[in-house]
C-alpha cells in the first residue's frame, strides 16, 4: 500500500486531483467572456483566437479531466475501504465524469475547432455544451461535497 486514508500519500493525490479539476474547468468560467468579446473583432482574428481557445482544450483542460478522474480513482484505491465503487456517490460521480468526458470531447473540442475554422453556426452549440458542462461540475461538486449515500 502506498498511503491510508487522510495519510501524505492520500493527501497528494487530494491535492493533485482538486488543482486538476479546477484547471480542467476554468475555460466552462473564462471562454464564454472571452467567446463574447471577440464577437467584436474581424472574422480572421476572432477565429484565430477561438483556435487558440481549441487548442488549449485538446493540450491542457482534456488531459486535465482525465487525470482529475484518475486522481480519484487512486484515492479511492488508497481509502482503506472508506470510499468504496458500491458508494453512491461515488459511482454517480464515474458517471458524471465519463458524461463529462464525452460532452468536452465529442461535442466542445469539435465545436470550437468548427469556429475556429470560420463555423459560426457551431458557436451555439459551444455555448450550449459549455452550460452543460457547468452544470455537471455543479453536480459532481455537490456529489463531492456532500456524498449522497456514505
Amino acid at each position: 500500500m502506498i498511503a491510508a486514508y487522510r495519510e501524505t500519500g492520500y493527501n497528494v493525490m487530494l491535492f493533485l486531483h482538486i488543482v486538476t479539476a479546477l484547471v480542467a474547468f476554468a475555460p466552462a468560467f473564462v471562454h464564454p467572456l472571452l467567446a463574447n468579446q471577440t464577437r467584436a473583432l474581424d472574422t480572421d482574428t476572432r477565429g484565430k483566437v477561438i483556435g487558440m481557445m481549441a487548442g488549449n482544450g485538446r493540450r491542457i483542460y482534456a488531459p486535465a479531466l482525465i487525470l482529475t478522474g484518475l486522481f480519484g480513482f487512486a484515492m479511492q484505491g488508497m481509502s482503506d475501504g472508506v470510499i468504496e465503487f458500491s458508494q453512491t456517490w461515488f459511482w454517480l460521480a464515474l458517471v458524471l465524469w465519463v458524461g463529462m468526458n464525452g460532452v468536452l470531447h465529442g461535442m466542445l473540442l469539435p465545436a470550437e475547432r468548427a469556429v475556429a475554422g470560420g463555423d459560426e453556426t457551431a458557436a451555439k452549440k459551444v455555448d450550449t455544451t459549455g452550460i452543460i458542462m457547468t452544470v455537471l461540475l455543479a453536480v459532481m461538486v455537490y456529489l463531492m461535497v456532500f456524498k449522497p449515500g456514505f
